[in-house]
């Protein structure tokens, strides 16, 4: 078995930077959860903040890492009998029997299956005549940044913030740690050239305070260290894919948001589905057509995990931007119960001037952290 890619070692690139537990035991299942582990810290509670407070804390597993590192510790580990080769690709050419990839240095590679996993990029799926459907051109930004102060210096191991208000055009912004560096993701429904991003990208520490008044009453110090990163997403679908011999699996096939969290759980899904019950049969026969290509598309597993996270894309844009009345009525009927929510926590869970525990908890952890650093 080969693996094909330009560079030796991954580059930095900013993208998925958390997962939860169901997206370990998949790595687990697919034998690559101590590489994946080995790159990640984990987090056991996430403080979630609405209206400006506290209002719950999730006891939850997640990991926060980076994508270059998760990339290049799964190369390092890659198992006996998978070679790395580097190379550009020049030509495809499916084919039942024994498929072609000719590189741009003349080298060919012939091969019984081609499984193409190349992300955001288009190049190679466009070479072997696969086009594309445009679902939500410019659906979602992705706002990347390191917070100056260490992990240790906040009174939370997690955070993530909803915005107060309808307009802003934010989903929500997490605080999780990578190693001992606070990492921020900010999700917006923004455009990357318009005047609110680049003002961002100018002076984040302000526009995060004037977009989250509450955020420095709960972090503290919002100094930020280093350049903001900033990536744009289309949400795209692989158009008729289904070819002799070569399959695509995650975003070659399908790009959705990253705001939901479902990215990395649905390129898992597809390898899984395609090692275990896909794969391993056709290899065994002389042949693979687009028939049995085909048949791994309308694997239910993969199609329901596609079509949930599409879906989930979808809504959660509309529910943050759109004016309609429809969308209206769904957003008061979450602020509604959301406030209830908010009041049970306040009122049964505190008796002292209806504060949430949470909060409490807040105050004391600060006041710990405040004191040893004396």
């Amino acid at each position: 078995m080969i693996l094909l890619d330009t560079q030796a070692v991954h580059p930095h690139e900013f993208r998925a930077e958390k997962l939860g537990v169901p997206q370990m035991d998949l790595f687990d299942r697919l034998g690559a959860g101590a590489s994946a582990r080995a790159v990640a810290t984990p987090v056991d509670a996430i403080d979630v903040v609405r209206f400006g407070r506290i209002v719950e804390r999730e006891r939850r597993r997640e990991y926060g890492f980076t994508y270059t590192n998760l990339i290049n510790r799964l190369r390092a580990d890659l198992p006996e009998g998978l070679a790395l080769t580097i190379g550009r690709v020049a030509e495809i050419r499916p084919d039942a029997e024994r498929s072609r990839v000719t590189l741009t240095d003349g080298r060919v590679i012939a091969a019984r299956l081609v499984v193409v996993s190349t992300g955001l990029g288009d190049l190679v799926r466009r070479k072997a005549g696969i086009g594309r459907t445009l679902i939500s051109e410019r659906h979602s930004l992705s706002i990347g940044f390191d917070l100056r102060a260490p992990c240790s210096a906040y009174p939370f191991e997690a955070l993530t913030y909803y915005t107060e208000g309808f307009g802003e055009r934010v989903a929500y912004l997490t605080l999780f740690p990578i190693g001992p560096v606070m990492r921020g993701n900010l999700f917006v429904y923004r455009e990357p050239g318009e005047a609110w991003t680049r003002a961002f990208r100018a002076d984040p520490e302000t526009q995060l305070a004037t977009l989250m008044p509450h955020l420095r009453r709960l972090c503290g110090d919002l100094s930020i260290a280093g350049p903001v990163e900033i990536r744009p997403m289309d949400l795209v679908r692989a158009e008729n894919p289904a070819r002799d011999g070569l399959v695509l699996v995650g975003d070659a096939c399908l790009t959705t948001c990253p705001i939901p969290g479902t990215g990395i759980g649905r390129v898992l899904t597809d390898v899984d589905r395609l090692c275990a019950a896909y794969a391993p049969r056709w290899l065994a026969g002389p042949r693979i057509t687009r028939e049995d290509v085909a048949a791994f598309y309308a694997d239910p597993v993969k199609v329901a995990s596609d079509a949930d996270s599409l879906r989930a894309s979808l809504y959660a844009r509309a529910i943050a931007t759109e004016d309609g009345a429809a969308w209206r009525i769904r957003r008061l009927h979450n602020r509604v119960g959301r406030h209830l929510l908010h009041w049970l926590y306040g009122v049964r869970g505190s008796g002292r001037q209806g504060r949430p525990p949470h909060e409490e908890w807040f105050d004391k952890a600060a006041q710990d952290r405040a004191s040893s650093a004396d």
